[in-house]
């Protein structure tokens, strides 16, 4: 399939583009335009990166995960856990204020973590070992279990766990949250959003951050600046225009074909801010006909390659993508090749054809849905649909806006009444780093992530992984995971991309991690 040339680098670097008259970004101010636009401001609703980036801003966690991975006391002083590891006590550390001025208490914490886990595949996990959480005092909170739980920390650091107002985190995980106040760094200005144009943020000054080093989503969060103005541009050719006239400061993830002509223009940085980068995946629907049968699933994958889904997305600046990739990105400790032999053999369109044939697809309409400001998803999305109709499966392709996607996605219902069938997706490392925090390899119905897989036996070994009390075992549980993974298909491996962000010369010091945050840099 050729890919679509977006723009070509001469125009660009001619100026032949028109940026938008925003005026130059104030000095106190970082303006900064995000990949996709900012739908909702519940991080516990919905899993989208721009809302993820939206929760780090705002709210604190107990914990947080440091460029190795490995949870760190962030809210919380440290913890107490008995001889028979069942009874874990948590103290919150001096000092924490809600954007309200509220104290932060040990019965924010409860709650919160009750929210969380409701919704999220490592919460769901850890509220099912959980015999009791209450609150001893202020400060003090306790989590009493029925087994053993060795992935406790990275549980509430490795996750968007967000501490909460009690009055809010008591809000149902099913009901989208319409107060903004948390305790982190940033304090979220509501009357200032305009969905699909901008958001804006202002410094709490009431912070009070960790004295150690940034790092990663954990340690001192320092914030340097007075305000953070998210300004959404589906154009990124005008977007990049305007980064280099210095109305923007920051484009989170420019399309590749731009960069050249951007590095060539000069007074531009181009550095991965999330070094880690996107896991790819095609998601299936597996509650309606026809990929709720098994054997067209696994009839795909002969002709599955991964090449091909990077290709469309880097073209031949093959440094940002990495491919063969399994389920958990070859940068973490759980990265394995087991099973992995049914993507990365030759590949076979004739044996995909003859596999459609013999699972019993009767040209079923399957409906891909694809978004259109959303580059990386859209490569993704032209790949497959050539892809599958190319094996004779009868492609309704529907192109829609991210956030309506979003919307739809979480849609059980069939595809003629709202729902769809399939489409590509995109996860952070963070989120694809083990069998506890994959979205992709769960297969709990109904009450998983959308394409609500159902695998009794994947749910099982990702059980056994939670159980594994160290890393040889847990990484010999990630292996078994991920060979049932690869024959139930949740969703299907694409491969992994990394590409730049672009930022103006003068900022400085922008901590790296899996989604934008803004405490750190600086502008000079």
């Amino acid at each position: 399939m050729r890919r679509r040339t977006i723009l070509t680098g001469a125009a660009l670097a001619a100026g032949g583009l028109s940026a938008p008259a925003i005026g130059r970004a104030p000095s106190n101010t970082l303006r900064f335009v995000p990949y996709v636009n900012l739908t909702s401001i519940d991080p516990v609703w919905t899993v989208t990166g721009a809302t993820l980036s939206y929760g780090y801003m705002v709210y604190d966690m107990l914990y947080g995960i440091d460029d190795g991975f490995e949870p760190r006391p962030q809210m919380c002083a440290g913890h107490e856990i008995s001889a028979d590891n069942l009874t874990w006590t948590f103290t919150l550390r001096d000092g924490l204020l809600f954007h309200d001025n509220e104290k932060v208490r040990a019965s924010d914490c409860v709650p919160s973590i009750a929210r969380w886990a409701s919704r999220d595949p490592f919460g769901q996990m850890l509220a099912a070992a959980t015999e009791e959480m209450k609150v001893l005092d202020d400060k003090r909170f306790q989590i009493r279990l029925k087994k053993p739980f060795p992935q406790m920390l990275f549980a509430l650091g490795g996750r968007a766990c967000f501490m909460m107002p009690e009055r809010v985190a008591k809000t149902p995980g099913t009901e989208q949250l319409k107060d903004p106040v948390g305790s982190g760094p940033f304090r979220f200005l509501p009357k200032e959003w305009i969905s699909g144009a901008s958001a804006a943020w202002e410094k709490f000054d009431k912070y009070a951050p960790r004295q150690e080093k940034a790092s990663n989503l954990a340690g001192g969060k320092n914030v340097n600046v007075e305000r953070v103005e998210w300004m959404v541009q589906p154009d990124q050719a005008t977007g990049v225009a305007a980064l280099r006239t210095g109305e923007v400061d920051w484009l989170e993830m420019p399309i590749i074909d731009l960069l050249p002509a951007m590095k060539a223009a000069g007074g531009i940085t181009l550095e991965a801010a999330n070094p880690w980068g996107q896991m790819c995946v095609l998601v299936f629907n597996h509650l309606h006909s026809p990929f709720d049968n098994p054997k067209l699933r696994r009839a795909l994958l002969p002709a599955i390659d991964q090449k091909a889904f990077m290709q469309a997305y880097v073209g031949d600046q093959s440094q940002f993508a990495h491919s063969p990739e399994g389920y958990f990105a070859n940068a973490t400790p759980m990265a394995n090749m087991a099973g992995m032999e049914v993507l990365t053999g030759p590949r076979d369109v004739a044996l995909a054809k003859r596999l459609i044939a013999e699972s019993g697809y009767k040209n079923e309409r399957i409906l891909m849905m694809s978004p259109t400001d959303f580059a990386l998803q859209g490569a993704l999305g032209q790949v497959a649909r050539g892809l599958l109709t190319d094996l004779g499966l009868n492609i309704d392709f529907v192109e829609m806006d991210f956030g309506s996607e979003v919307v739809r996605r979480q849609n059980p219902a069939p595809p003629d009444k709202g729902g769809w069938n399939c489409a590509p997706q995109t996860w952070t490392v963070l989120n694809s780093s083990n069998p506890g925090n994959s979205q992709a390899v769960r297969a709990s119905g109904r009450s998983g992530t959308f394409g609500w897989a159902t695998d009794e036996t994947l749910e099982r070994l990702r059980q056994d992984w939670f159980d594994a009390p160290d890393r040889a075992t847990q990484l010999a549980a990630a292996e078994a995971v991920q060979r049932r993974a690869l024959d139930v298909l949740p969703q299907v491996p694409l491969g992994r991309v990394y590409p730049p962000a672009a930022y103006r010369d003068n900022i400085k010091g922008i901590v790296k991690a899996p989604y934008p945050v803004f405490w750190g840099l600086r502008k000079t």
